[in-house]
């Protein structure tokens, strides 16, 4: 989404805006992988995340926010398959690994338009 808002390109939506995701700041998901490594873990599953959802439609205006442009919307219907919300009970990794995602997705995006800005030379 981030290159098609800074080119002026249209972010092509499914459906009508309130799908909703479990965005989380790779750090985050880092810091679970190394604490389930560093415990002794036979056969564990763990659900990583931020466990709380974002709509699209919001994630798409915080780019938007942190780029410095307005995003255009292309709305499609909705694909067969799509799930509306998706999160991850990450309730079993706080128990077991005390894992605590810090990272706001408001924070997060914040970095990662920082960072793609400086991979590719954007002003």
């Amino acid at each position: 989404f981030t290159k098609q808002i800074i080119s002026g390109k249209p972010v092509i939506l499914f459906g009508d805006g309130p799908s909703a995701r479990d965005y989380t700041y790779i750090d985050d998901i880092l810091a679970g992988i190394m604490k389930s490594i560093e415990r002794p873990f036979q056969y564990e599953i763990f659900n990583l995340g931020e466990s709380r959802t974002t709509k699209l439609i919001d994630l798409i205006e915080i780019i938007s926010k942190c780029v410095g442009k307005p995003a255009e919307i292309e709305w499609q219907p909705y694909q067969p398959g799509d799930v509306e919300i998706t999160y991850a009970d990450i309730t079993h990794a706080q128990t077991l690994l005390n894992y605590k995602p810090c990272i706001p997705v408001e924070e997060g995006i914040q970095r990662y338009v920082y960072w793609f800005k400086k991979f590719y030379n954007i002003d």
